[in-house]
Formats: C-alpha cells, sequence, structure tokens
C-alpha cells in the first residue's frame, strides 16, 4: 500500500426526509433544501451541507446552504454517518 496515499475528506449524500426539509433564498430566489452532503475531514471533524433545487422548479443550479443548527437535523447526521459507517463495515467484511 502507499503509504503517501492522501485521503482529503469521505462524503455522504443523504436525503432529507420531507418533515424536515426548509427552504432558503439565496439572489431573490427561493430554494427547498432536499440533500445534506456530509464529508468526515482529515481532522476527524465533520462538514455539512444542505443542497437544493428552486422552488419555483426549472432547471435552475443545484445550490448549497449552511445547515440550521437543528437537534432533529443533526440526529439525522449521526443516523447518516452510522448507517455509512456500517455499510462500510459490510463492504470491507467487517460487519
Amino acid at each position: 500500500m502507499n503509504s503517501d496515499l492522501e485521503v482529503s475528506a469521505l462524503a455522504i449524500n443523504v436525503t432529507i426526509p420531507e418533515s424536515l426539509r426548509w427552504t432558503d433564498t439565496r439572489r431573490g430566489e427561493e430554494f427547498t433544501l432536499t440533500t445534506l452532503n456530509v464529508r468526515l475531514l482529515p481532522d476527524g471533524h465533520l462538514a455539512v451541507k444542505a443542497y437544493g433545487r428552486p422552488v419555483a422548479g426549472g432547471r435552475g443550479a443545484y445550490v448549497s446552504f449552511p445547515v440550521p443548527d437543528e437537534p432533529e437535523l443533526a440526529a439525522l447526521v449521526s443516523e447518516a454517518a452510522g448507517r455509512a459507517a456500517g455499510m462500510w463495515a459490510a463492504h470491507r467484511g467487517l460487519g
């Protein structure tokens, strides 16, 4: 194995359940946030961004937003990280 190999982050994408979705505005356009991108950084911290599409529809950009400090969203991130760890362990024959 190459000891110079550098992993900059591990990432998972999580669909936000309908009951936890919210809207936010960027440049005067309203977006519905539907996905979380959770990254495990090399220092062990998590970085989380929410992504969504314009409420008005169309082919608008998929834009990132900060995630509100809400206990339900923190629980979703924690559950998703645990699920991803379990999937990785099973993939590696560890689970």
